[in-house]
């Protein structure tokens, strides 16, 4: 006879008992945990929905401004699952075929991402944007375009733009420049365009 069976037993069952509510409470937390994710990804879903519809009239507005007509449109790449979907482009240029935005030249598919950048900001603008070089792919015919189009979203937004071509520089209000007068100094210079202009 094991005279210390009783006291192992109560130990034992004390353990078992501070397990069974270790696991009770990991399945609360566990199913509190689930309704959370399901309420977060419902309103991702719903989110993503609005945003992606609103951004993709503002886009079929602004694709023919700056082609000079045709058509464009965003597209879900899987519309049953808003969590997980990829976004395509499909553009119709002016007397052309629908295609893939894949399968345009290099300035098209510039000009096609920059109308998508102006599409968002035109639905959720913001307090400032950077633009690096967008414009080097683009001729001087869609350069006045997009011009235009800098000027119009300067009215809401602050834009850092940095550049090369002369054209767009014209638009800017202020411009600065960094030059290597000797090597390894670097010079800034800036001109206030809206002075000299008055």
């Amino acid at each position: 006879m094991n005279l210390l069976a009783i006291s192992e037993h109560e130990e034992l069952q004390t353990r078992h008992d501070f397990l069974s509510g270790q696991i009770s409470d990991l399945n609360a937390s566990l199913d509190s945990l689930q309704k959370t994710i399901a309420r977060i990804n419902q309103v991702t879903r719903n989110r993503f929905a609005e945003t992606f519809e609103a951004v993709n009239a503002c886009f079929q507005s602004v694709f023919p401004k700056l082609f000079r007509g045709g058509k464009a449109s965003l597209l879900l790449t899987d519309g049953e699952d808003l969590l997980e979907t990829g976004v395509d482009i499909e553009i119709q240029l002016p007397g052309k075929r629908t295609q893939s935005i894949n399968l345009l030249s290099g300035g098209e598919k510039a000009l096609a991402s920059v109308a998508l950048i102006f599409s968002i900001l035109l639905h959720k603008p913001t307090p400032f944007l950077i633009l690096d070089e967008v414009d080097a792919a683009l001729d001087d015919a869609n350069i006045a375009l997009f011009n235009q189009f800098v000027k119009d979203i300067s009215e809401r937004s602050q834009i850092i733009l940095v550049t090369h071509n002369k054209r767009t520089m014209e638009v800017s209000d202020n411009l600065f420049g960094v030059s290597m007068e000797k090597k390894g100094i670097s010079t800034l210079v800036s001109v206030n365009l809206n002075q000299i202009a008055a």
